[in-house]
């Protein structure tokens, strides 16, 4: 576990750290922001195709020789940002680095659902979320600084010696499990013909969206609106990291008292909450408030929508598990580039607003859902046999 908790760490540096050095990034590949806020939209990208396609092609492959080549893709793709001395070499970068994510966050978020009891399934999964929270508690906000006192490049290479550190600790400490017998990628491609998982990726998709709008560009709001000094980026990003801790914490209770609500209420606060930031981000205490409350909200969602989509397709639950984060990062590229569209015309507030527009529209597509008919699958406990690797489900309900 520590050398899964390791490489979620650096994955949630990476996947962040862009948001606190981007006036330095833009400088450095001859770029705007907005350039530096498609590699935002380019990363989110390889996750939403490194998810799903990695999972379903590597269905055969031991989980050990799946991490070891997964990170010295992490590797390789980081290690190309620090040279990337232009635009185009910025942005494929970014997106051969989000191409190992989701395999990380689907296997073990199945793996601890399969080991809680089931009334506790949301606190448990709400664990494996806290490596990308503290990450961005003291992970990114250390590489911003490095970043802007060392030049942006340090970021990266701080995420490349974690990567290395990661593909060490997994080579020694983690076995060669059995890989399961009934494994396929047929298998695992017949989750994608769930109706209520197209829909639980949309919910996510649509409902984070509105937090990428904001946080994607924070940098430029609340040194530009708010009047926070440069210097104090980091402790935004901070704030923001420890908005996400608690979230996640609070998000896994609210999934074992009700999936469904869980989701609405956390919808429904995300939508207030970005409405009042971009109502008051003008004064400068708002800024700090806003990004630990922006923090929180952006977690509230993660363990119901994990579970939904677990719950969605019990034959192939690593692929709905992976698919999350899929739509959590297709969320952060259409977050990034709406956000984007009004950054680069400098209405640095209104991203505030689109991020109300996305929660709502995520709002309603909930809404729908529940009202849609669907059977009996979210009451279910995951059982793994040990000698084979397959894992058996049993209803709850």
């Amino acid at each position: 576990m520590l050398a899964l908790a390791i490489g979620g760490f650096g994955i949630g540096v990476t996947e962040f750290v862009v948001m606190g050095i981007m006036p330095q990034i833009a400088e450095g590949i001859g770029g705007t922001e907005a350039d530096v806020g498609h590699g935002i939209s380019a990363y989110a990208l390889g996750v939403v195709v490194g998810a799903p396609v990695i999972t379903a092609l590597a269905a055969k492959v031991g989980r050990k020789r799946l991490l070891l080549a997964i990170i010295v893709l992490f590797i390789v793709g980081n290690g190309l940002t620090i040279f990337a001395t232009e635009v185009p070499t910025f942005l494929a970068s970014r997106f051969l680095s989000g191409l190992p994510h989701g395999v990380y966050f689907g296997v073990a978020s199945v793996t601890a659902a399969s080991m809680a009891d089931p009334d506790r399934r949301g606190r448990t999964i709400a664990k494996i979320f806290l490596g990308l929270t503290i990450a961005n508690l003291a992970g990114v906000p250390a590489a911003t600084w490095l970043g802007q006192a060392f030049g942006w490049q340090t970021a990266f290479m701080i995420v490349v010696l974690i990567g290395v550190i990661n593909l060490l600790a997994v080579l020694i400490w983690v076995p060669a499990g059995p890989v399961r017998s009934d494994a396929s990628i047929t298998r695992e491609l017949t989750a994608l013909k769930s109706g209520q998982l197209w829909l639980g990726l949309m919910i996510g998709a649509i409902g984070f969206a509105g937090i990428f709008a904001v946080y994607s560009y924070i940098t430029p709001i609340v040194t530009g609106v708010s009047g926070v000094p440069e210097a104090l980026v980091p402790l935004i990003m901070a704030l923001f990291g420890l908005g996400m801790t608690v979230g996640t914490m609070f998000g896994g209770r609210l999934a074992d008292w009700s999936v469904d609500r869980s989701i609405i209420i956390a919808l429904i606060a995300m939508a207030v909450v970005l409405g009042l930031f971009g109502a008051f981000v003008h004064i400068t205490w708002v800024a700090y408030v806003g990004a630990f409350v922006l923090g929180v909200c952006s977690q509230l969602l993660g363990p119901p929508v994990q579970i939904r989509l677990m719950d969605s397709a019990p034959q192939a639950p690593s692929l709905a598990a992976s698919m999350h984060h899929a739509a959590f990062n297709m969320a952060n590229a259409m977050g990034a580039a709406a956000g984007g569209f009004f950054i680069a015309r400098q209405m640095l507030v209104a991203p505030a607003w689109a991020g109300v527009g996305f929660a709502l529209a995520g709002l309603l597509v909930a809404v729908l859902t529940m009202l849609v008919p669907r059977k009996r699958i979210f009451r279910r406990r995951y059982q793994v046999d040990t000698t084979t690797g397959s894992i058996a489900i049993v209803p709850m309900d």
